[in-house]
């Protein structure tokens, strides 16, 4: 859902992002790079934290050519030739963690993440399949896709997890809430998010103003909250809602936000807010919109501000059946499944 509003109390103390081998010290110590990806939103945030003999690094970018030189060369550049000994991972989505098993086996470092992160990459990378099970497809009808889109769906499965993911060796090391880890010079608290992905970590800082957010909580965009096929029954929407609030209750306006995407920014409790509300504004009014039985499908006007192409059907039809099938988990909307195989949504 967009939710690029942002408006009074953000400041952004970088307005021009890093390119190619360029890096910034947003603290001492901290470095904010970026990585390309091949789609409208075209970057990953990553970041380097430095552990005197050797750097930590967040998230990793896709696995792709161009990634992997362009990490050569940041290390051979801003990081000065020193080793990269452990990656951290917010969450198992390939564009934060796609490097993390070539940094594994190639350079020798360590792998931080929850159990839900690595679990659900390892199980990605691993799930490969000539055609779409019956079960994915059955969740595409489901949630009402377009005929010409289901069938294209079906014949042409060509896009893998695998693909834009480095495998991954045996052997990880394990974060959870509560828990505390030490990077950069400083010791950081752990924080854990759900709703854009499950068990999504966030770092936050006792030595200075600093929070690492990953996909959490960015600057100018709503992270994508997608309901699939893996988990039909699963809340998303309600999960990262509920994490938002809780995460409000440590946020300072003096926070410097490290997001994985978008531009670094203070004014982390009225970000927070704006999501939370702009969240609860779409809900809204996607029960009005239910006053006769529509399908995921038929809900992008009230949810989405611009035209969906093409290119962002998938992740904008998941994204409404989230907020859809939220509203029917908490009582404000029946459903049924039409003779099509769909399900029809009407407010309660």
């Amino acid at each position: 859902m967009d939710g690029s509003t942002t408006g009074g109390g953000l400041r952004y103390p970088w307005e021009t992002p890093p390119k190619g081998v360029e890096a910034i010290e947003v603290a001492p110590g901290v470095l904010w790079m970026r990585m390309p990806l091949p789609m409208r939103l075209d970057h990953v945030n990553v970041f380097a934290l430095d552990d005197g003999d050797g750097w930590t690094i967040v998230d990793t970018g896709f696995k792709t050519k161009d990634a992997r030189d362009l990490w050569t060369a940041l290390m051979a550049g801003p990081l000065g030739g020193k080793p990269v000994t452990r990656v951290v991972v917010t969450h198992h989505h390939p564009d934060h963690i796609g490097n993390a098993g070539w940094f594994q086996t190639e350079h020798g470092a360590e792998l931080v993440t929850t159990r839900t992160s690595w679990l659900m990459a390892r199980m990605l990378s691993l799930d490969v399949h000539v055609t779409p099970p019956d079960e994915v497809v059955a969740f595409w009808r489901s949630a009402g896709m377009k005929p010409e889109i289901l069938e294209a769906r079906i014949k042409d499965n060509g896009w893998h997890f695998k693909d834009v993911c480095s495998r991954l060796p045996p052997g990880y090391t394990r974060i959870a809430q509560g828990d505390t880890i030490r990077m950069g010079g400083r010791t950081w608290d752990i924080h854990i998010g759900n709703g854009h992905a499950p068990e999504h970590a966030t770092f936050w800082s006792r030595d200075d103003d600093l929070v690492i957010a990953g996909d959490q909580i960015i600057s100018s965009i709503s992270p994508n909250l997608s309901l699939h096929a893996n988990e039909p029954g699963a809340d998303p929407v309600g999960d990262w809602l509920e994490s938002c609030e809780r995460l409000a209750t440590l946020a300072e306006p003096r926070h410097l936000v490290l997001g994985g995407h978008k531009l670094v920014f203070t004014g982390l409790p009225t970000r927070l807010r704006q999501l939370i509300d702009n969240h609860h504004g779409g809900l809204n009014r996607l029960v009005k919109h239910l006053d006769t039985p529509k399908t995921a499908s038929d809900c992008f006007p009230p949810l989405f501000k611009r035209t969906i192409g093409d290119s962002e059907y998938g992740l904008a039809l998941f994204e409404a059946m989230a907020h859809v099938h939220h509203l029917y988990v908490t009582g404000q909307a029946t459903r049924e499944m039409g003779p099509d195989g769909a399900w029809y949504y009407t407010r309660a």
